[in-house]
């Protein structure tokens, strides 16, 4: 693999639910990525392996996915820690949490300090699905919905190639009303978790939206994903968050998403414009 000349340096680099193993997985990107950026600390927040659905259907598995692998590995080697929090999606390495395997820790959550001082969490956020949509057939009927929507976005690929550009996911979680109030709960939701923990800044993945937003003193981040677009969250040396996109010339820079770390107030700083939320990936 050729490495992109440029390097971008940050403290800690958080992506989440890459769902390997299964057709919509971009893990070609993520590798793109990975190999263009330096870190102290790399977590991987849940989803990693899609094993609901390697478990359900017939999988493949690309050289790619290999390669993503054995880049975790360079960087392990080159001195980054590497942290694993386990989604819902690859729930049975909750059962290894506590374990260092090739380098990697497994965790339930993770707490730790930005570098300016305020305290963070980190947690997949399956564990706010109760909370927020407490039918069971409701959310059957939203993972089967979703799933068709990738299925759409597949063909749509398939079909006009480089001419079929975003996500349909993507645009009906920022403009079905429903599938944008989902998110808002879950965000809602997050925020609450995280005041009743102490803690400054809580980081999620699972709903396949990225986001930064604040409310009340507390700071609710997301990843991401890399099914629907490619993007994570940085931390830079100074403790400022921020989302990035990853474009499809993995020589490009990443792209800095508007939705930048709100910790300064509104007098100090514009409030950030932030997409609206959309609903639940996986």
């Amino acid at each position: 693999m050729d490495t992109p000349s440029l390097t971008h340096q940050y403290r800690t680099v958080v992506v989440s639910d890459v769902h390997l193993g299964t057709p919509d997985s971009r893990p070609e990107r993520l590798l793109a990525f990975l190999g263009a950026i330096r870190c102290e600390t790399l977590v991987l927040n849940g989803d990693l392996l899609d094993v609901l659905q390697m478990q359900r259907r017939r999988w493949r598995w690309s050289p790619a996915k290999s390669d993503l692998f054995r880049q975790l590995a360079r960087l392990i080697a080159a001195g980054t820690r590497v942290i694993y929090v386990p989604g819902n999606h690859d729930e049975c390495f909750r059962a290894m949490v506590g374990q260092t395997v090739a380098g990697v820790s497994l965790h339930r959550e993770w707490r730790f300090a930005l570098a300016d001082g305020r305290q963070a969490l980190i947690l997949h956020g399956d564990e706010f699905d109760a909370a927020i949509a407490p039918s069971l057939p409701k959310r059957w009927l939203g993972d089967l919905g979703y799933d068709w929507l990738l299925r759409l976005d597949r063909l749509g690929r398939r079909l006009r190639g480089a001419r079929w550009q975003g996500s349909l996911a993507r645009a009906v979680k920022t403009r079905i009303p429903s599938a944008m109030a989902h998110v808002t709960r879950f965000e809602e939701a997050a925020l609450d978790h995280a005041r009743r923990e102490g803690v400054e800044v809580i980081i999620c993945g699972h709903i396949h939206h990225a986001n930064l937003r604040r409310r009340d003193g507390v700071t609710y981040a997301n990843s991401g994903d890399w099914v629907e677009g490619c993007s994570a969250l940085v931390e830079h040396g100074d403790g400022t968050l921020d989302v990035i996109e990853w474009a499809d010339n993995p020589a490009a820079d990443p792209r800095i998403d508007p939705r930048v770390d709100p910790r300064a107030e509104p007098t100090d700083r514009a409030p950030c414009e932030v997409d609206t939320p959309m609903a639940a990936g996986s």
